[in-house]
């Protein structure tokens, strides 16, 4: 068994976080503090992927389930709130981050490795653009991106309208997320001093 340092004060980890469920797979690399909480991932997981935080989710690590502890609830959780990375994973592990029960998002989060990393949340890579809110989950999204490449299809003028002209499945820009992120990692510096 190989030992995993525990995390020290100023180390960040690497995340690997993919959509699940669908295809072709849209994905993001961030790094975070190992003293944010499972909170601010929620935080810059919706950043990272561009999702606009309008819906429930929770984190679900080995037998434990992390959610928002305002939020009335029929399932027993822990406040993510009070859950730092540091303290609920390690390098190597991987958990899943849910959003949106009724779409059922489902995020593989893979803690690649850890390092020092100061207090800034980042996006250093990524792959397409994350499906549109409320577009039915994975085979709404899969029935959408049939609909956009098809302009004989009698839904694709309604589509396109719906989702955007702007919307490119294939577009990712990481320079984009990090300036939104860098709000994210300013809130966790004060909250640190």
């Amino acid at each position: 068994m190989r030992y995993e340092p525990l995390p020290s004060f100023g180390d960040a980890f690497d995340l690997r976080v993919t959509l699940l469920h669908i295809e072709p797979v849209v994905w993001r690399r961030v790094r975070i503090p190992a003293h944010a909480t499972l909170g601010d991932l929620h935080d810059g997981l919706q950043i990272a992927f561009g999702w606009k935080n309008c819906h429930l989710h929770d984190f679900q690590i080995a037998d434990v389930r992390f959610a928002m502890s305002d939020v009335e609830d029929e399932l027993f959780s822990v406040d993510e709130r009070a859950a730092p990375l540091g303290a609920v994973t390690r390098a190597g592990k991987k958990f899943v981050y849910r959003y949106d029960y009724g779409d059922d998002w489902e995020h593989e989060v893979s803690v690649e490795r850890m390092s020092e990393g100061g207090d800034e949340v980042t996006c250093t890579d990524g792959a397409r653009a994350c499906p549109p809110e409320d577009c039915g989950g994975p085979p709404g999204y899969e029935r959408l991106l049939e609909v956009l490449a098809d302009p004989d299809d009698e839904e694709h003028a309604d589509m396109k309208v719906w989702v955007g002209r702007k919307f490119d499945p294939e577009k990712f820009d990481a320079s984009a997320v990090n300036k939104k992120l860098a709000t994210l990692s300013k809130r966790l510096a004060r909250r640190r001093a």
